[in-house]
């Protein structure tokens, strides 16, 4: 790191359980983020402050006036500008020093693929199962370690799937693809704007601290949030035995 990098990471070096040699690890490393909407901004924005050396931010939606209650990284004047554009721009404002590639195109699993082995964490920001699954399993054939957040309404949640160990569940554990093409999406539901901010800023969290190693991750806990009364559950994740993705190549 250069003087401007130890001045402007600083109260990162000054913690004990981070220091010099954490956050060298964090300039030095590339985070593939999946979805620059509600859950990316925060996301995309924190570790960007944060040193992330390398962001590979993917999202083909543009800013539509509807987002900006809760998409923070975007502005009035990115209104039908591509989000993955939109917040590398926000980025370079915010931090100069650090590269941005963008997606700007709907990826398929095969580009996926290749955009994850190029990353060290993969961020699951989207808002859909079909991209969900995806990610889930090419996080799993590559072990890379995967964030995945999720929230509507005025309900949050947050998991890691670190698939460098072999006793990680998987997001298909959680969730069984059941063929099923139902979801819900804020489109159509509405969501509190501050919710998809903490679930967000808790996923750069993870990520940073599985960079770092250092702490102790979400592996094997979902954590549930109501933000209308501001209760958190934790429910403890196990493999699924009969799991298609993760329990079949065991």
């Amino acid at each position: 790191m250069n003087d401007n990098q130890l001045l402007r990471y600083s109260r990162h070096i000054l913690l004990p359980k981070i220091g010099y040699e954490g956050q060298e690890k964090i300039v030095n490393s590339h985070a593939l983020i999946v979805g620059a909407g509600g859950l990316g901004s925060p996301v995309a924005l924190y570790l960007a402050a944060s040193g992330v050396g390398k962001l590979t931010i993917c999202d083909f939606d543009t800013v539509d006036l509807t987002n900006l209650q809760r998409q923070i990284i975007h502005t009035t004047q990115s209104v039908g500008v591509n989000k993955a554009l939109s917040a590398q721009q926000s980025i370079q404002i915010l931090n100069p020093q650090i590269t941005v590639k963008t997606v700007q195109q709907k990826s398929t699993e095969a580009e996926f693929v290749q955009l994850a082995k190029d990353a060290d964490v993969v961020i699951d920001c989207s808002d859909n199962f079909a991209t969900r699954y995806a990610l889930n399993r090419i996080c799993f054939n590559l072990k890379k370690p995967l964030v995945s957040g999720a929230a509507i309404g005025f309900e949050g949640q947050i998991s890691v799937f670190d698939f460098r160990n072999e006793t990680s569940p998987c997001y298909h554990c959680l969730y069984p693809d059941t063929g099923s093409d139902t979801e819900m999406r804020c489109t159509e539901n509405g969501v509190f704007a501050p919710l998809v901010g903490i679930i967000g800023t808790m996923q750069a969290a993870e990520v940073l601290k599985l960079i770092m190693q250092i702490g102790e991750n979400l592996q094997g806990r979902l954590l549930l949030l109501d933000a209308l009364s501001m209760e958190w559950r934790t429910i403890k994740l196990n493999r699924d035995s009969a799991c298609t993705v993760c329990s079949a190549k065991l």
